[in-house]
């Protein structure tokens, strides 16, 4: 009988351990599962010229790629003022280019620095969507901000954020969004 006690008292701990193994073994590491939110897609504010820009253009996200010269990144002193131009380019799925770029014209940027985006004449900044052929600028009524979060010209590198509305020549306006970049640049 004393036996069959010690059993009986055993077995409580038995299925316990059953229960714990099975619950973790069931256990996901949604770590490795790829993000959903399509901000959560796009590269990382880094400051280290990692190469990289991306950002939500009308909710969807944006990120270069597939097409030559995918990014471009140029700040100079040209004449009478310094000029910034800094890109991202892909091809959409019918082979037309798009192209989100960040600018300056006769406007020196400084780190830790916000501008806003306004339009495409001197010593403003502003930004540009390119689609099929056709420019179309912030403005006024459509702008947005950049930010210089790093530049650094031992290194070459400039990084920061930006955002802007823009309306193209159909009249559609254009959001982008939760915009990032990381990049070295020529001078």
């Amino acid at each position: 009988m004393k036996n069959n006690f010690s059993k009986l008292i055993m077995l409580p701990k038995y299925i316990l351990l059953i229960f714990l193994a099975t619950t973790i073994s069931c256990w996901q590491n949604d770590d490795d599962d790829p993000p959903t939110e399509p901000v959560d897609q796009l590269p990382p504010a880094t400051q280290t010229g990692a190469g990289t820009f991306g950002c939500l253009l009308d909710g969807e996200v944006y990120l270069p790629g597939n097409i030559p010269n995918k990014m471009d990144c140029v700040y100079q002193y040209v004449n009478s003022g310094y000029y910034l131009s800094l890109q991202g380019s892909k091809r959409d799925s019918n082979n037309n280019i798009i192209r989100i770029s960040l600018n300056t014209k006769r406007k020196e940027i400084q780190q830790n620095e916000t501008y806003n985006l306004l339009e495409n004449i001197d010593e403003n900044a502003y930004g540009s969507y390119f689609y099929n052929l056709n420019f179309s600028y912030t403005s006024l009524v459509h702008s947005g901000e950049l930010t210089i979060t790093k530049l650094d010209f031992d290194n070459h590198i400039v990084s920061g954020t930006f955002w802007f509305d823009v309306k193209d020549s159909a009249g559609v306006v254009h959001e982008i969004r939760d915009g990032r970049f990381d990049m070295r640049f020529t001078e």
